[in-house]
């Protein structure tokens, strides 16, 4: 069976889907320096602890094993952090990613597929976005996202390296059984800060800007399951494995919901108030981003299972309220 090489396998995205490459009967093979990812979510094949700026114990891993294809997930991705130390995200998240490209090289390793962001695409001139919208990010972390996109075009051209780039939009959610989820320290995500406090391990929750042009002034975010962006790498996987070409595609639902419908809903699934605060608004935080998915769904035969807010929701409490690390 095929072995995947999946960098930040222990991280939130990343750790669904290893799992899932291992019910499918695929071999993960985890790379992860555990920064920012967690060993105990790594639930399925190897597990090899490692930073991508180690070129040496990259090439070890590569020389060791027959990789198939890589599953790249091993990012900085917190927009936020990028304003503030945008060297940081042009060293790991540029600096990484050439450096794993020269090991697949190396190795004669030519299928990837990248984790990429709707954060390529900046403040939307329409909505939906589609996979042509123009692409102008408004951060440094969107930008390293682009700038990607941009060197694997390059290295397909150049070296044969065929890709699939996944734009998320906002990956959320847990495993339904509950092992599984999100755990950041610090927690800058909506949906887990929200339960936070629900849990009251936060006194009130921080809405930044209620003043944008949507409805009811907060910002408004497509909403896609991480066990449904999981299914997509798999798609993306297979997509490749047939000999097809490289693709850029937007991984969401296409409908959107603000922060304050998020928090109602949260109300509901938990039961409790969730006492919020209005601070202005954050650098770099576009007023709405919706998906348009239709291409994914035609070329890949994908489509989200998990991702109404309901669902979303009632499996991330299942995980805030039994968490495991």
């Amino acid at each position: 069976m095929a072995t995947i090489l999946v960098t930040g396998g222990a991280g939130y995205v990343g750790s669904h889907a290893v799992r899932e490459l291992g019910r499918q009967g695929l071999h993960p093979l985890t790379f992860d320096n555990l920064s920012e990812g967690h060993r105990e979510a790594v639930l399925s094949g190897k597990f090899v602890q490692g930073d991508l700026a180690d070129e040496t114990a990259l090439d070890q891993v590569f020389a060791s094993h027959s990789i198939d294809a890589v599953m790249h997930y091993a990012s900085r991705c917190y927009v936020g952090e990028s304003m503030e130390d945008p060297q940081l995200y042009y060293e790991q998240n540029l600096g990484n990613l050439l450096a794993l490209l020269g090991c697949m090289r190396r190795h004669q390793v030519r299928k990837l597929v990248f984790s990429s962001s709707c954060a390529v695409y900046g403040d939307p001139t329409r909505i939906p976005i589609d996979e042509e919208h123009p692409l102008d990010p408004v951060n440094p972390y969107g930008e390293t996202k682009y700038f990607i996109e941009r060197m694997l075009r390059h290295y397909d051209r150049a070296y044969g390296m065929r890709f699939v780039s996944l734009r998320y939009f906002n990956a959320c959610g847990a495993s339904l059984d509950g092992r599984i989820g999100e755990s950041h320290q610090p927690e800058t995500h909506l949906i887990p800060r929200i339960l936070q406090v629900a849990r009251q391990e936060e006194g009130q929750l921080p809405i930044y800007g209620d003043d944008y042009p949507t409805p009811d002034g907060t910002c408004i975010r497509d909403y896609i399951h991480v066990l449904d962006l999981a299914s997509a790498h798999l798609a993306a996987y297979k997509w490749l494995s047939e000999g097809n070409p490289s693709q850029v595609l937007n991984l969401g639902t296409g409908d959107g919901y603000s922060v304050r419908q998020v928090i109602d809903g949260a109300a509901r699934i938990t039961g409790r108030k969730i006492p919020s605060q209005v601070f202005p608004r954050r650098a770099g935080d576009p007023p709405q981003l919706v998906c348009a998915a239709g291409k994914v769904r035609r070329l890949l035969g994908w489509a989200p299972r998990h991702s109404s807010l309901e669902i979303i929701l009632e499996t991330a409490w299942k995980w805030e309220c039994g968490r495991r690390y």
